[in-house]
């Protein structure tokens, strides 16, 4: 009789099928059949897996790069003038969808993951994670802003820049930001913390313009910029952001009684995070067509990089060095893991970030992306990107230090310590709260034009190659938050760690077990029913089966 190989083993077995004198088989396991086959199987199977557990990841990095190509292939055969208004805007219409398809889903993502996160913390955790998270990211910022500065006073990407303004200014298809006193832009970001109307708020944000008017003095009539405020289109995220907060810590302070609202707002929102998981799968397709057609509107690409070409470099090298070693650095100094395996995790929404240029986009892909592939849990995840996607902008911070000190040396302005110092703080108040939406960064950089009297009127050249550096901008936001969580995430798990358990079973032990067993039971409990013991007492309890 032939004995059964053991259960408990987790090799196969198979048969020899070359009986031994007695007629027994020999049984050798099927792994040593396979790596005497050669291994192909199993190096093809895990190949396979590799390809299908990253299909996302290839196809969204393949997307970005074929869109590339297809932009450059339609701009040589004749560009928008040859597609004309109606086939261009047929051209774009894929990637025109996934923007609306991502923005769609912002509004219930932010409000319902922040009260959900918020509701979820401890007020003193929720005020530890908080202040840890803003001091990461001013932290981050104010690097970010130091690299730029220094990269753009070492590569001097305006120095030489002498008789391009108008030929470049023409390609320009923005109009440059109109000015706006330092003061009344930090006004208008309180404002926005607490919207007047949380309906609007979803929708509209408050802005400051001003309007001249002439004031009759006693000899004359003199001009007079006026600030006037109105609501202007555009979604105020950070009021969203602040007021689902505070809302989720109120929904805490009630208790029990905030339980049914708590659990719909967590209901909701992974009703939506199946929307993005969805939404996902489509994001390819919109990138591919949001770079080739962003690329096709271009009148001109060789003469913007060959005039700007130095500026563009200065600001993609600074992304890269501060995205690809200071974040990575300060990832591995605090938690000792591997930070590029953590970027390979969010690839994913990266790409999705450089095609469709808003980190507010990005937010639900990479919500699910640090969940699923980097272990965030999801309370602090839902918490703290939703802060991330509004407040850090390390990006954006380092584009406005290398534009403003690029305009500085285009008009031949000095800059001494005082201009860089307020260039560096104001670059990095600025970008808190800037909108996360494409060129965004552009409209808050005419704060620091002002801030340091340079003319406002060269920010056509920054519009003109905007289209590009806003992208690697986005995709360095994004990636800070990505890193922010994981940061936060290591140390709630070290704060987890040192917690006294020890001592919280040593107080559930003091009482000594006769004791316990002999204490009566709960008043009124009709499943309870005394049961006799050995000697006829009824010390023990057993539960009544209502089955």
């Amino acid at each position: 009789m032939v004995a059964d190989p053991p259960r408990g083993d987790p090799k196969r077995f198979a048969a020899t099928g070359e009986p031994k004198a007695n007629g027994v088989s020999t049984l050798i396991p099927v792994e040593d059949q396979d790596s005497a086959a050669g291994g192909c199987c199993s190096s093809r199977e895990q190949v396979r897996r590799c390809l299908r557990a990253n299909l996302l990841v290839l196809l969204t990095v393949v997307a970005v790069a074929a869109g590339v190509a297809l932009g450059l292939g339609v701009s040589g055969a004749g560009g928008a003038l040859a597609l004309g208004p109606a086939r261009l805007a047929a051209f774009a219409f894929p990637g025109e969808l996934l923007l609306r398809l991502l923005r769609m889903i912002i509004l219930p993502l932010v409000v319902c993951s922040l009260v959900g996160g918020a509701a979820s913390l401890d007020p003193s955790a929720l005020g530890r994670l908080g202040a840890w998270a803003l001091l990461f990211f001013l932290v981050t910022t104010l690097l970010s802003s130091a690299l730029g500065v220094g990269l753009a006073l070492a590569l001097q990407p305006g120095a030489a820049f002498a008789a391009v303004n108008a030929s470049v200014g023409v390609l320009g298809d923005g109009k440059p930001a109109p000015s706006k006193e330092v003061l009344d832009s930090f006004l208008d970001l309180v404002r926005n913390i607490f919207p007047s109307n949380l309906v609007s708020a979803a929708f509209r944000s408050y802005a400051t313009y001003y309007e001249m008017r002439k004031v009759a003095g006693d000899q004359s009539e003199t001009l007079v910029k006026v600030p006037l405020g109105g609501e202007v289109e555009g979604m105020n995220i950070l009021g969203l952001v602040v007021f689902a907060i505070v809302f989720g810590v109120a929904l805490r302070k009630l208790g029990p009684e905030g339980e049914l609202l708590i659990n719909f707002f967590n209901s909701f929102n992974d009703a939506t995070m199946v929307l993005v998981s969805w939404i996902m799968w489509y994001a390819p397709v919109g990138i591919l067509f949001l770079v080739a057609s962003k690329i096709v509107e271009m009148e001109d690409v060789g003469t913007l990089f060959t005039s700007l070409g130095k500026y563009i470099v200065c600001c993609l090298l600074g992304h890269a060095i501060h995205g690809l070693l200071v974040l990575p650095l300060i990832y591995f100094l605090f938690t000792r893991k591997n930070p590029y395996r953590f970027l390979w995790g969010i690839m994913t929404p990266l790409a999705t970030a450089f095609g469709t240029s808003s980190s507010s986009a990005t937010l639900p892909l990479m919500m699910k992306c640090v969940e699923e592939k980097n272990g965030v849990s999801r309370h602090i995840s839902r918490f703290i990107l939703p802060i991330g996607a509004t407040v850090n902008m390390d990006g954006a911070a380092l584009f406005q230090c290398v534009a403003a000190v690029f305009i500085a040396q285009l008009n031949q302005q000095p800059l001494d310590l005082v201009k860089i110092i307020t260039i560096l703080v104001t670059a990095t108040a600025s970008s808190v709260g800037a909108a996360g939406i494409p060129a965004g960064g552009v409209l808050t950089l005419a704060i620091i034009l002002e801030a340091i009297s340079l003319p406002v009127h060269d920010l056509s050249l920054i519009l003109a190659v905007d289209w590009l550096v806003d992208r690697s901008c986005t995709v360095l936001n994004v990636e800070g938050d990505a890193f922010g969580a994981g940061l936060l995430q290591n140390y709630v798990d070290r704060t987890e760690s040192r917690s006294p358990v020890p001592e919280l079973i040593q107080v559930k032990s003091e009482t000594p077990l006769p004791q316990l067993l002999s204490a009566p039971p709960e008043e009124g409990n009709p499943l309870l029913k005394p049961c006799l013991g050995a000697a006829g007492d009824a010390d023990t309890f057993e539960k009544e089966s209502v089955m």
